[in-house]
């Protein structure tokens, strides 16, 4: 699909907020929803033999024995140029806990305190095997596109008609949202983050439905069909024309509503020159009367002072006008 006509993932605004950010983070565990969803992960008799085996090792080793220092001097050993980065991949938490834990149980074996020692190693050996856990098991961009499959659409939903119509949605979409007159609150920004995505789910599960139509369509090779069975499909074709055509008539009214934002950025920012109009015809005022003393000076200052007067007006008329426009900015059928 070419680039410029390649929409970027929908998700449904039912998706909570924290899985809709791990899904866009890992667009690669995504699964398109015209295909079928990815299956729960199961383990094998022999990876569950292995964990029960490898997971209490690896937090012995490092929990209990002084793991973290014999992985420092084999690090150093291989006279490698990233020392601490090698050492620190898995992050700082379990690094400091690696490297402390093992000496505080020598300073404690020699202060006498067996047991404090053995308390603490215990405690050391539960938290790496927690840890160990929760390493291997399913990633949670993984988890989130597997429950949540269907709630978000992807480019592989969508065939050349529907993917430019959806693109045009999100153009518009986006010229809304990314305004400075949303961004001022002109536009009643509350509304538009809610209403606009959902409107682009709506649109994009409509397109997504039309893709599967015709895709269902070609499969059926209609050139192969008799008349009369191709006459008992004409109902169908009908019907999916009037659908892209109403679904076409929303994405022509959200692009009208993006225009009109953009209408509206205009009118904020000619709000916001003639605001600062005031003071620059007062400095103005300031450099001619500094400089010419006559009694055509005067008139020229008495004039600007005029000016500076209109412009007040100029900015609460237009300002009015800005505010009245943003706040009639609604779609259709809202």
């Amino acid at each position: 699909m070419n680039e410029e006509i390649r929409p970027r993932p929908v998700f449904d605004p039912g998706v909570p907020g924290d899985d809709r950010a791990v899904l866009a983070a890992a667009p690669e565990r995504l699964v398109p929803a015209c295909r079928p969803a990815p299956p729960p992960p199961r383990l094998r008799p022999a990876t569950v033999v292995a964990r029960l085996l490898w997971i209490p090792a690896f937090a012995f080793f490092y929990g209990v024995l002084p793991g973290g220092w014999l992985r420092l001097f084999l690090l150093a050993s291989l006279d490698g140029d990233d020392l601490v980065g090698g050492a620190a991949r898995w992050g700082r938490a379990p690094v400091v806990a690696m490297m402390v834990t093992p000496a505080l149980q020598i300073l404690l074996l020699l202060l006498g305190q067996d047991e404090a020692a053995f308390l603490l190693a215990a405690a050391s050996f539960s938290g790496w095997t927690i840890g160990a856990l929760r390493y291997v098991r399913e990633p949670a961009a993984a988890r989130a596109a597997r429950e949540h499959h269907g709630s978000y659409l992807l480019p592989g939903d969508f065939d050349g008609p529907a993917a430019r119509l959806l693109v045009r949605a999100q153009r518009a979409v986006d010229a809304v949202l990314g305004s400075r007159s949303h961004g001022a609150g002109l536009l009643d920004d509350v509304n538009n983050t809610v209403v606009l995505p959902r409107q682009e789910w709506e649109i994009a599960c409509a397109l997504a439905e039309h893709t599967r139509l015709r895709r269902e369509r070609l499969a059926q090779q209609p050139e192969r069909l008799s008349p009369r069975v191709r006459a008992l499909l004409e109902p169908q074709d009908r019907a999916l024309a009037a659908s892209v055509r109403s679904v076409t008539g929303r994405i022509e009214a959200l692009e009208a509503y993006a225009r009109r934002a953009g209408e509206a950025d205009d009118a904020y920012h000619e709000s916001c020159v003639l605001q600062g109009l005031p003071e620059q015809n007062a400095r103005y005022r300031d450099l001619l009367a500094s400089t010419v003393g006559d009694e055509m000076a005067g008139a020229e200052i008495r004039g600007m002072a005029d000016d500076a007067r209109h412009a007040e007006r100029a900015l609460r008329d237009r300002v009015t006008s800005a505010l009245r426009a943003g706040h009639d900015l609604t779609l259709p059928g809202e």
